[in-house]
This record gives C-alpha cells, structure tokens and sequence, in this order.
C-alpha cells in the first residue's frame, strides 16, 4: 500500500517543471496592457493631453460639461485652442477611435492565453467479470497551442501597437480639422461684417443716385445702377451669411454640439500672420521620424513577420498533447481499503505530413510585401506631402503680409485721396463710393488670405507632429458687386 503514494508523488514531481514551464508561457502570453496604459501611450504619440473625460470607459449620451457649460451663462467666447480641447473631450468618432484601441488589447489578451485542459471521467459499474466498479480520470492539454501562444502573441503584440498609433493619428487630425474649422467660421463672421458695410456704402450710393436724380443732375441710368448694385450686394451678404451658419454647423459636428451648446460666440477677428515665418530646415526628415502613418504600417509589418512565424513553426512542431491518467477501482462495501489510484502519463501526436500550413504561410507572406510596398509608397507621399504644405504655408502667409503690408494701406490710400477730391469738388460721389466698395472688396480677400495661412499652418503642424491632412483649398471671397457712376460732382 505504501508503493502506489510513492509512485504518485514520484509521477508529481516528473510533471512539476512541465506544469510550471506552462505558468510561465501564460505569464507572458497574456500579460496585455491596461486601458490607463493605452491612453498614456496614446498622449506620447501624439503629443496632446487628452482631457480625463475623453479616456473614461462608459459611454454617454449626453456632451462633456465643457461642452454643455457653453450655452450657459456665463457665455466665455470660443476660442481655437478651448474648441480643440471640447473636440478631444466630446467628439464621438475620436471616441470610437480611442475604444478600439480596446479591440486590439482584447487580441493580444486572447492570443497569450494557454488552451484549457481537457477533463476525461469514466466509470465501468461493476458487472459480470468485474470485481469491483472501475473509475478513470484523465486530464490533457494541448501542448503544441500553449508553446505557440508566445509566437501568437508576439504578433498580437504589434497588431496592438498599430492600433496604438492609427489612435494617436485620429487625435492629431481631429485638432487640424477642428482648428481649420474654427479659422473658417471665424474668417466668415468676419466677411460677414465687412459685407454689411459693403452694402451700406452701396445703399448710400443708392439713395444719393436716387436723390441727384430727383435734382436732374444724374439720368435714370445711373439710379438703375446703383439700385441694381445694391441688390445684388444683398444677395452677396445673404450668401456670406449661409456661409457663416455653414460652418458653424461644421464646427458643432466636430465639437460634438446641439441644442443650448451652439450659442457660443467666436472670441475676436481672425489674428494676423507674423512678420517671419519659421518652418523647420529639415521638414521631411522631422516628419518622416514623427510619422504616425509609417509607425502603424511598421507594427502591422512585424505583426505579419510574427504571424508568418508562428505558421511556419506550427507546420513543423508535431501537434502534441500531454496528459496525466488515473485509474481506481472502488472497493465492496465492507472491505476495510479501497484499491489505490494507479496513476499514469501519455503523450498524443499529430505528424505534419499533409498539411504544413503552408498555404497560410505564404499568405502571410504576400501581406507581408504588400505593406512593404505600401510602406516604401506611404513615406515618398510622405516627403510629397511635407514639400506641399511648406509651399502653400510658405504662399499663403506671403499673400496674407502683402494685403497687410501694402494693399491694404494702398487701398486706404486711394479712399483718402478720392475723398480729398470730392471735398475739392474733382469727383463725384459715386466715385468716392466705389473707391470705398474697393476697399471692402480688399479686405474680404485679406481676411481670405489668413485664413488660407492659419489653416495652412495647421495642416503643416500636423504633418510634422506625425499625421497627413488634406489642407481644405483656397475659396474665393464674395466680392462685392460694383456700380458704375457717371456723376462728376454731386454736391
């Protein structure tokens, strides 16, 4: 009775390294890292502070409080960086970007987990030829599986990482578009006011054509005229005025904003652009190194080598399981010991002789040089994309300084000399009203021009803090309509 003890605890310490050789394997298959650690990783990549809201794990329905306290008072005005920080906090697509980054995690969770063992019982009741009811016990586990989980979740590994990055990627191109947004509503409220004052120089025009034809100093050609410019002007200002509702609601998208959220205001004009303007002398290596794009598709590379890995080891590692088997034989009822357990181990294999794996393999394999290409592709559009924004940064804040610097005040100037004139009797008044809608006109494009630079600036920004943005293109400004006046004096 003595001897089958022994042999148990024997059988235990031979199986003792092989049950915490898989301890270890499941240690580190699924060691996956925390949602906190994602996010902490995700504001490294990225370079922006995620507020706390934007990483919890429930979803609600209803906006941030920093979203809804702007319909309440009181009313603080907007401005670029507050609608970037709402936009990181509300906006739902960024939301469902940084959740999936769990998706991955989830993966990589998955993929290091040991297969689960496999219990056996049998029983043989006692019947003819049989002293006693038989008992079997047989534990097993798929050993080949839990010696590929580490491959597994290698490759698992880098697929989370990539998620990692196209996360870090979706916050940078939120602020571009957020702040390209913003410059937009901006740079339209503002062409919105220089169009009211547009159509009050065209309805004075109006009213003084009307009054000088009433005096029999001007034909009725000229009143026709200015009415005529001056409806139009109306219909000019109605469109600035969609416009600016237009890209408001663009912006409440973004934000992530509806009801009592969208009364905000916008904080001042659109800022000028700097006297000097200072980009990087090295661009495109800057962006290339800081390249999101390229970071993902490296991790998706490495992931693909890994999964390639794992098949081509799993083509040639037999398909092995071991298992520990028990057997007793309950005793009669009156005998003093019941039988002792007769423990035992077996080993089952399955030969790769047919299927190697090799078609997944090599499917691997061809995804493998398909984002190989793609990579060598993404970093030529890369340095593409980094020479194009420096060129419309570099354009646009050179037309932006030519309106502030010289056509602008040239356009003032004309406004003063035209006026000394009309004080000296040399010109008329619809001579002094047009010079005025010229420089109306002037400063509608100038305000054009820097919001073509900020959001040029933005785009370029992003770029070098690692993620491509298609910068929005450059929209002609609504010109105010012109009336030609044939009246010389007017007065």
């Amino acid at each position: 009775m003595r001897t089958e003890p022994r042999r148990s605890r024997a059988l235990a310490a031979r199986l003792a390294p092989l049950a915490a050789g898989l301890a270890l394997l499941s240690a580190a298959g699924c060691a996956a890292p925390s949602s906190t650690a994602d996010i902490a990783r995700i504001r490294e990549l990225s370079g922006v502070e995620l507020p706390e809201g934007a990483t919890s794990d429930a979803v609600d329905p209803e906006p941030a409080a920093d979203a809804r306290a702007l319909g309440q008072p009181p009313r603080r005005p907007l401005t670029a960086d507050a609608a970037v920080r709402i936009a990181l906090l509300n906006n739902r697509e960024l939301r469902a970007a940084l959740k999936e980054v769990g998706v991955a995690r989830g993966n990589l969770e998955q993929a290091g987990a040991l297969p689960n063992p496999e219990i056996e019982v049998e029983v043989t009741p006692r019947q003819e030829g049989l002293d006693h009811t038989r008992v079997e016990l047989a534990v097993e586990i798929d050993l080949t599986s839990a010696l590929l989980s580490p491959l597994r979740a290698r490759a698992a590994r880098s697929d989370h990482e990539a998620a990692r990055y196209r996360a870090a990627g979706a916050v940078v191109a939120l602020g571009y578009e957020v702040r390209a947004a913003f410059y937009a509503a901006q740079a339209a409220e503002q062409r919105l006011g220089i169009a009211n004052r547009a159509l009050d120089a065209l309805a004075a025009a109006r009213d003084a054509a009307r009054a000088l034809f009433a005096a029999g100093n001007v034909p009725e050609l000229d009143v026709a005229t200015q009415e005529a410019g001056y409806e139009e002007a109306r219909i000019t200002a109605a469109q600035v005025e969609l416009e600016l509702l237009t890209r408001r609601e663009r912006l409440h998208r973004l934000l992530g904003l509806s009801g009592a959220a969208t009364t905000w205001t916008i904080a001042g004009a659109i800022p000028g652009a700097p006297e000097a303007l200072a980009t990087p002398p090295r661009a495109e290596t800057q962006a290339l190194r800081a390249s999101l794009e390229l970071a993902e598709l490296r991790s998706r590379l490495e992931a693909a080598a890994g999964r390639a890995g794992a098949l081509r080891a799993e083509g040639w590692v037999p398909d092995m399981a071991i298992g520990v088997r028990g057997e007793r034989e309950l005793g009669a009822r009156g005998e003093v010991d019941d039988p002792p357990w007769v423990l035992g181990a077996g080993l089952r294999l399955a030969l790769p002789l047919f299927d190697r794996r090799g078609g997944a393999e090599a499917a691997q394999a061809a995804e493998f040089d398909s984002l190989l290409e793609r990579y060598h592709g993404r970093a030529v559009d890369i340095r593409s994309a980094v020479r194009e924004a420096q060129s419309r940064l570099t354009s646009a804040h050179a037309r932006a300084r030519h309106y502030e610097r010289v056509l602008l005040p040239a356009r003032k100037r004309v406004l003063e000399q035209t006026l000394l004139q009309y004080n000296a009797m040399q010109v008329g008044v619809f001579q002094l009203l047009s010079a005025r809608r010229a420089q109306l006109d002037a400063e509608l494009a100038a305000v054009e021009a820097l919001r073509e630079h900020w959001t040029a600036k933005a785009a370029f920004d992003a770029i070098l803090a690692g993620r491509r943005v298609e910068a929005a293109g450059a929209e002609a400004p609504a010109a105010m309509p012109g009336a030609a006046g044939t009246g010389e004096g007017g007065h």
